[in-house]
């Protein structure tokens, strides 16, 4: 019999790549998926909205710097806590990450 991964194997390597990123560091929803080898950057997101409120789900932010949608407001209190390198923007938000500054790459 050939073993079948466990259905929950992704979600446990997402979060487990959530859990790896630091105070005051970030990575987009498709860097997490490319950590794991994978494009899935759509289906990180969907684990984060079922499962990452265990993790700093704060951390998993959108491309261009933007903090996870519909939790800007909750999002910001934990990035000033972790001192994560911020920009003042015109959006509804009126911040996003400094991408540039604040991106984590788990060592190889």
């Amino acid at each position: 019999m050939v073993p079948v991964n466990e259905p929950d194997d992704f979600v446990s390597r997402v979060l487990g790549v959530v859990e790896s990123i630091p105070p005051g560091r970030v990575m987009t929803y498709g860097g997490v998926a490319a950590q794991l080898g994978s494009l899935a950057a759509r289906a990180v997101g969907q684990v984060m909205a079922r499962y990452g409120s265990d993790v700093a789900w704060w951390r998993v932010i959108r491309a261009g710097g933007h903090p996870p949608s519909g939790h800007e407001a909750q999002a910001l209190p934990h990035y000033r806590a972790e001192n994560t390198p911020l920009l003042a923007t015109q959006t509804d938000a009126a911040y996003r990450i400094d991408y540039a500054a604040a991106h984590w790459s788990p060592p190889a």
